[in-house]
């Protein structure tokens, strides 16, 4: 199965789905539903009525519970845990077994992001339309909008240079990503978060305007370096991932010289949009 998780939202409220390329189908956490459906506040309790649901349904002979997969999402510790999903048809189903006020409004919503993925796949600027009204509601400026836009397009354009390298998705590119951050930032991506208080969220929605712009430069070096110098193996790529950070580096340093402020920001996207009481915006 090819997946990319994502996180989609319903009324302000997280559902971590993976989208199956192959079958083209949404998986989405079950329990991330049933705390909707539920209104309960936290996921032990969803976790509490779903497992006693379950239960009923499998006595009831429910072919439903019977069918569903279990697939590796990241929980609320930031960790990668197994967890039970189900595909649109089977979460409309499940629905069913569950009585609340949002239930139809809940299924518009399910029906609508299957149909809007589909779009995307016959035109993909649907997909960078939506991004850009996404990031538009929770508040960020229009011009770091732009950079986290272009931040993406050069990330395309490096993936495929390592994948013409015959390198492979998972370690290898996160272990490469990883050489580059720290090259540039002084950071690998864990510690970025973790220096940031960050969890399961994505660390470049969480970057200043400064931090993108550097950590496409990074990205951008080493894909031309790559290109020019045509590695053969991981351990060049190695190499060449820490070439393409340095240039970054190099204009960090010479900025952080010309400003005396600390380009490395802890700042946060909760803190910056006001989720949490500040005003301000992620613009810097």
């Amino acid at each position: 199965m090819s997946e990319r998780e994502a996180i989609q939202v319903f009324e302000d409220k997280q559902v971590r789905t993976i989208w199956d390329s192959v079958q083209e189908k949404w998986y989405v956490s079950i329990v991330d539903v049933i705390a909707i459906l539920t209104e309960q506040t936290n996921h032990q309790s969803a976790r509490n009525y779903w497992k006693v649901l379950k239960h009923r349904l499998v006595k009831e002979g429910n072919e439903t519970v019977t069918n569903c997969n279990r697939l590796k999402m990241v929980a609320e510790d930031g960790k990668m845990r197994m967890t039970d999903v189900a595909d649109t048809e089977q979460l409309f189903r499940l629905i069913q077994s569950i009585p609340s006020p949002k239930a139809e409004p809940f299924k518009l919503w399910l029906a609508q992001v299957g149909s809007e993925r589909l779009d995307e796949m016959q035109d993909p600027e649907l997909s960078i339309d939506r991004a850009l009204e996404q990031y538009l509601k929770l508040g960020y400026s229009e011009n770091w909008i732009n950079q986290r836009l272009k931040s993406i397009e050069i990330r395309k354009e490096l993936t495929d240079e390592w994948k013409s390298r015959g390198l492979k998705e998972g370690v290898q590119f996160a272990t490469l990503t990883d050489i580059i951050t720290k090259a540039w930032s002084g950071k690998n991506t864990r510690e970025y978060k973790v220096f940031k208080g960050l969890k399961k969220e994505n660390l470049r929605d969480n970057m200043t305007n400064t931090e993108l712009i550097l950590n496409m430069l990074a990205e951008a070096s080493t894909k031309d370096i790559s290109q020019a110098t045509n590695p053969n193996s991981f351990k060049e790529s190695e190499n060449v991932a820490r070439q393409g950070g340095n240039v970054a580096r190099v204009a960090l340093e010479e900025l952080e010289s010309k400003t005396g402020k600390k380009v490395v920001s802890p700042l946060n996207a909760k803190e910056a949009l006001g989720i949490e009481g500040s005003k301000k915006k992620l613009k810097k």
